[in-house]
């Protein structure tokens, strides 16, 4: 893709046209400011804030699940030649090696930016039931999804645009203008889920990977996940069996899928449970089997599956 069709695309706010952008030659060594970022969300931040000044390459491709990434000796490499390397630590164990022992001047962890929080098991109490035990398997761990939510994802915006203004101090000006544009869709679009989902018949959704805590705190709701944090973990019987139970209690009427991951446990859950199943997209990578060409698209429809779901007001 060349540089040109690039600016183009990100003049046009399509983030999904310069995702084509894996290929290697294009990493670093540009006469503009060459930005490495670990996986969709962040190449997003990178393209919609750094405007026509940013070369941006991915090190997940289109369709690839982004934990379970490895990287081949040549992504390894040509990391190094970057002006700056935008990820998220501890989504993608192979990233977190690479960029530890690389010497890229300017390391900008997007968990840094903002909090990450522990959102515990993916199991929640009813009314007069004991706390279940924790599966010995399911230990706690920070939760990286921060992108889900719009609040966290204008945090690490900021967090991002004041480092490439500290990087790439002849274009401050304009990382600040498109980060504060950027900021402001985010803001309306925290706005559109805090008043879809405030009048809704159950606030309990059933999720194949617990990829929507932050989405579910920030809005009132709660997240019952069939597979903890890794998308590729196995449900228990009992596990399954408890979500069976649990949907006749909480009112669920979906069991949502995701499109990079398999969606056997979720369609063989809903088809026992007798509920409906939909795609609710944890937004790491776009395909064309995505709901929408970038962030915002995706996110929209996610807000529309959540409504119809949870029975909105």
């Amino acid at each position: 893709m060349t540089r040109i069709a690039i600016a183009a695309a990100t003049a046009l706010g399509l983030g999904t046209l310069s995702a084509c952008s894996t290929d290697s030659a294009a990493a670093g060594n540009t006469d503009k400011f060459d930005v490495v970022a670990s996986f969709y969300p962040m190449q997003y931040l990178a393209e919609q804030i750094g405007g026509e000044h940013v070369n941006v390459t991915t090190l997940t491709e289109p369709g690839q699940e982004p934990h379970d990434l490895e990287l081949s000796t040549k992504q390894t490499a040509e990391l190094g030649e970057a002006d700056a390397v935008l990820y998220l630590k501890s989504l993608q164990p192979a990233v977190d090696e690479a960029v530890s022992q690389s010497g890229v001047e300017n390391k900008i962890d997007a968990a840094s930016l903002t909090k990450l929080e522990d959102h515990g098991s993916a199991e929640h109490e009813h009314e007069g039931e004991a706390a279940a035990e924790e599966s010995e398997e399911e230990e706690h761990a920070l939760d990286p999804h921060i992108w889900l939510d719009p609040v966290k994802y204008r945090e690490v915006a900021e967090g991002v645009a004041k480092a490439f203004e500290k990087a790439d101090p002849d274009h401050a000006a304009d990382y600040r203008k498109n980060a504060a544009a950027l900021t402001k869709k985010l803001d309306g679009l925290n706005t559109s889920f805090e008043d879809g989902l405030k009048n809704t018949d159950t606030k309990v959704f059933f999720t194949n990977h617990a990829a929507f805590g932050y989405l579910a705190e920030r809005y009132g709701l709660t997240q019952e996940a069939i597979s903890g944090l890794d998308p590729e973990s196995e449900p228990s019987p009992a596990r399954i069996k408890e979500l069976q139970t649990e949907a006749k209690a909480d009112g669920v009427t979906t069991v949502f899928y995701e499109t990079l991951v398999s969606d056997k446990t979720a369609k063989t859950l809903a088809s026992d449970a007798g509920l409906k199943t939909d795609v609710l997209d944890p937004l790491e990578g776009i395909t064309d089997k995505s709901k929408g060409d970038d962030y915002f698209q995706v996110m929209e429809s996610n807000l529309a599956a959540l409504q119809k779901a949870l029975g909105a007001k």
